[in-house]
């Protein structure tokens, strides 16, 4: 089993999965396919502003899963950049990481 891409860091504090610019999540999810290849933004469909907090905070939250299949760390569907970085793009989270092929 290979390991899933690790989120080195996420600067979206109003993320519920966020505790100091770390993502608390177990996995994310990154992408809409239409929009992200078209806007070049790949949301993180795991963002989620409540007032409860979220995740796990003794694990790295890892990606999951990628709908972004326009993005050259894209593999069948899954991530295979060797981590990446999430970041507030107006108000969502994208993944900064993302490169078009």
């Amino acid at each position: 089993m290979e390991k899933m891409p690790k989120i080195l860091s996420c600067d979206v504090m109003g993320c519920s999965y966020n505790s100091n610019k770390q993502c608390c999540a177990l996995a994310i999810t990154i992408g809409d396919p239409v929009a992200s290849c078209e806007l070049s933004h790949p949301a993180c469909d795991t963002y989620v502003a409540l007032a409860k907090k979220g995740g796990n905070g003794a694990s790295t939250a890892a990606v999951g899963a990628c709908k972004v299949d326009c993005c050259q760390f894209n593999e069948k569907l899954e991530c295979c950049a060797p981590g990446i970085s999430v970041g507030l793009h107006r108000n969502h989270a994208d993944c900064r990481t993302f490169q078009s092929r």
